[in-house]
């Protein structure tokens, strides 16, 4: 199974099974090499720091990530927990979940993302059957529709930080200000029950994920609502170049290179440059030296990632001075394909 290109090859031939076997034993030494950086900040030979931060959904990966050398964890996939059971875990088992993230963390921030099923990813005990699930329900569409799950969710991730001072919710794919406004306030009303309740509810952190178009457009009024968003670069990527990137026909034009897809997300960060907000990036562009550093020239504040990424990424950061990101930056933005930036980003 190769995670770069993502694919799978069935009874390799003994030459392919070879060059694998070379890469795993490459990719191994050069984890190794790069452990002395764990303790190491990414910042640039001229003194830009950016925050490098770990993907994760499993108590396994929470802890590897607490001894990787990151500063938190950048996205955690609630529905992870979700897809483990037979059923829709209630609140109380859901609030042990997020307290041990949390205190496995702590102090750095958790960023919990809200439920966000749909699109590729059906939970087996709640079936949605549609032609085309990448535009239908999913993500923060199903949470507004399902109003009680939802709140048994941000009651129990309010709950957990009761404890620990680094929770943070994000809000997934919301598409316009009026989704956010009515997340807003279902966030507001579990707060107020739980005070009645006599919880001393402590205010999170609260940000959005930037992944359809009409995020993009309207993030000056969104990023207004919110204290932070992260751009998620794999849906984003495919929304705006109208690609489905599990579809092997249309995989070749699935590029977060191409130049639409840096003009998206260099406007969202000037946008929260702008409100002083600040934005990071998840997904496979975080993880990519050549993207990294497109980003880091943007003026992006973190990157999340796979912990398998962690290192190579910072020793690129520690390598690079931010001006010179910024010239290169400048440069690549005047080409009109993906594969030219590509080429000059690698160089």
């Amino acid at each position: 199974m190769d995670g770069y290109t993502m694919r799978v090859c069935i009874q390799p031939s003994p030459a392919l099974r070879q060059e694998y076997l070379k890469l795993i034993a490459e990719e191994a030494k050069l984890s190794r090499d790069l452990q002395y950086l764990r303790e190491l900040p990414a910042e640039t030979l001229d003194g830009r720091r950016l925050e490098l931060h770990a993907n994760s959904g499993l108590f396994a990966d929470i802890a590897a990530a607490r001894n990787s050398g990151v500063e938190g964890v950048g996205l955690y996939r609630s529905e992870l927990h979700f897809f483990l059971r037979d059923r829709f875990p209630d609140e109380e088992e859901q609030a042990a979940i997020y307290s041990r993230v949390l205190q496995i963390m702590d102090p750095y921030p958790v960023v919990l993302r809200t439920l966000d099923i749909g699109g590729d990813k059906p939970l087996p005990y709640f079936p949605i059957v549609e032609q085309n699930p990448f535009l239908g329900w999913r993500g923060i569409r199903i949470s507004l529709d399902q109003p009680d799950l939802f709140k048994a969710q941000l009651r129990a991730m309010l709950r957990a930080g009761t404890s620990y001072p680094n929770l943070a919710i994000l809000f997934p794919m919301i598409g316009a200000v009026s989704e956010l406004r009515d997340a807003l306030e279902l966030l507001r009303c579990a707060q107020v029950e739980l005070q009645q309740e006599g919880v001393e509810v402590k205010t999170p952190r609260v940000g959005i994920m930037v992944e359809v178009p009409s995020a993009v457009y309207q993030i000056g009024t969104l990023i207004q609502m919110v204290d932070f968003a992260s751009v998620g670069s794999n849906d984003l990527t495919q929304y705006l170049l109208a690609v489905d990137r599990t579809n092997d026909r249309v995989t070749k034009l699935y590029d977060p290179l191409h130049p639409a897809v840096l003009a998206a997300i260099r406007h969202v960060v000037d946008r929260g440059q702008a409100a002083g907000r600040p934005i990071g990036v998840c997904g496979e562009m975080a993880g990519d030296p050549a993207s990294a550093l497109l980003l880091l020239a943007m003026g992006v504040n973190s990157l999340s990632m796979n912990l398998g990424s962690v290192l190579k990424i910072k020793w690129m950061i520690r390598s690079v001075g931010y001006d010179s990101a910024r010239t290169l930056l400048a440069e690549v933005l005047e080409f009109d394909n993906a594969a030219a930036i590509r080429r000059r980003a690698n160089a």
